[in-house]
């Protein structure tokens, strides 16, 4: 009866151990598919370079200085970039005065696209730091089967042992495997993060600047 329970809880082991690899795939495949999703919201939401950002404030910025919004609304519109989205926000709500809008822009940058990419940031995050800890779960199911075979037989051959240190070795490879590459690509879009965040603001600036004096302009200033 005591071998049948140590053959059953062998049998557990190895299954326990098989199934991490399930849940290591599913953290790497989840933490790709958050970067993926940051780096397409970042690529939607810049200008790809300052220089074609310039080109646009170029054109913008007359229309919003001559108090031309309609023009400025037109420019703008079904343009994804934040920058044409911020601007369209503020002409739609310039009864409220100036400074109530340049709060209003500045929030709903940091609201409905900073707050969105740190969000899935997070979950990478996560992603980082429970590769590792499955890996190192499925290390001790590997070993843990290992000594319950050690402990069943007094003859215990070396190939019997070969499965479960195999599945203890390469659980916390592939737990490695998976959160450093993870780590790395978090670093770039981090990077591509604060470079949209300056061009953002910069080009607000800009922009809050002209449609101040085209509020001016027309009498709302």
């Amino acid at each position: 009866m005591n071998a049948g329970w140590m053959f059953g809880e062998t049998n557990a082991l190895e299954i326990v151990g098989n199934s991490t690899y399930f849940f290591l795939a599913a953290v790497a495949l989840w933490g790709l598919y958050c970067v993926f999703v940051v780096w397409n919201r970042v690529a939607q939401k810049r200008f790809r370079t300052e220089g074609e950002q310039n080109a646009f404030l170029d054109r913008l910025e007359p229309t919003l200085r001559n108090g031309d919004f309609a023009s400025a609304e037109a420019m703008c519109d079904n343009d994804q970039r934040a920058i044409p989205q911020l601007t369209e926000l503020a002409i739609a709500n310039r009864g409220i005065g100036y400074q109530k809008i340049r709060n209003l822009v500045v929030e709903r940058f940091q609201r409905d696209v900073l707050a969105d990419l740190e969000h899935r940031l997070a979950w990478v995050t996560t992603a980082i730091k429970t590769a590792p800890m499955l890996g190192l779960f499925g290390t001790v199911a590997g070993m843990m089967g290992a000594f319950s075979k050690l402990a069943g037989s007094a003859n215990v051959e070396t190939t019997q042992l070969a499965g479960d240190i195999d599945v203890a070795l390469r659980t916390t490879a592939c737990g490695l495997g998976i959160a450093i590459p993870l780590i790395v690509l978090v670093s770039a879009v981090s990077i591509r993060i604060r470079k949209m965040e300056d061009l953002v603001s910069a080009g607000l600036t800009r922009v809050m600047d002209a449609f101040k004096e085209g509020l001016a302009r027309e009498g709302r200033g």
